[in-house]
């Protein structure tokens, strides 16, 4: 891990793993161990913004929390997206299948409000992004690239692999909270 400070009161955590590092600095958080505002994370880091006290970051690991009580949403999807097939043929398996028996963890969020990174794709299923991105990809798109899978949140371009689409409003501005993908949620895709 390498510690960097960020801003007067914060700290940014160069890990491994950023997913468990967050539910490990969440779960201490709320065993009152950790004092601090906000815990956000990243591909490869988190960072720790209204830190109080100076922890001995060296003493720390994932394994130092236990973890949070995480939230489970499930995603009841189409299987009808324009890769479909495409996915199908590289994995010499149905994406329907692969994807529901797959627990998914929204390791971080970003690219668009209520966009989760869903991470626990196996490394054998990877794929790369489209050579080409669309220019419009529906609201609800249900997509992988490389280690993760994800949900179009609203009508955006982008270059990940469609597999089908959920009518799930990921983002709504007068719900607490607004997203329903936060880090730490635990996601299961169902059939639709």
């Amino acid at each position: 891990m390498l510690v960097r400070p960020y801003g007067w009161d914060g700290v940014l955590l160069e890990v491994d793993d950023p997913a468990a590092w967050f539910r490990a600095l969440w779960a201490a958080r709320e065993r009152g161990e950790l004092v601090c505002e906000e815990i956000v994370p990243a591909a490869r880091t988190v960072l720790l913004r209204g830190v109080q006290g100076r922890p001995c970051w060296q003493d720390w690991t994932p394994a130092a929390g236990e973890a949070a009580t995480a939230r489970r949403l499930d995603v009841p999807v189409h299987w009808d997206g324009p890769d479909y097939a495409a996915v199908a043929a590289a994995w010499d398996a149905e994406p329907a299948d692969v994807l529901k028996g797959t627990e998914f963890t929204v390791a971080f969020c970003g690219f668009a409000p209520g966009f989760g990174y869903l991470t626990g794709l196996p490394e054998q299923r990877w794929l790369p992004r489209l050579a080409s991105p669309r220019t419009r990809v529906p609201a609800g798109s249900v997509a992988l690239a490389g280690p993760y899978a994800g949900i179009y949140p609203r009508s955006s371009p982008g270059g990940w692999q469609l597999l089908g689409r959920t009518g799930l409003d990921l983002f709504v501005l007068d719900r607490d909270p607004p997203a329903l993908l936060t880090p730490g949620t635990l996601v299961r895709f169902t059939d639709a």
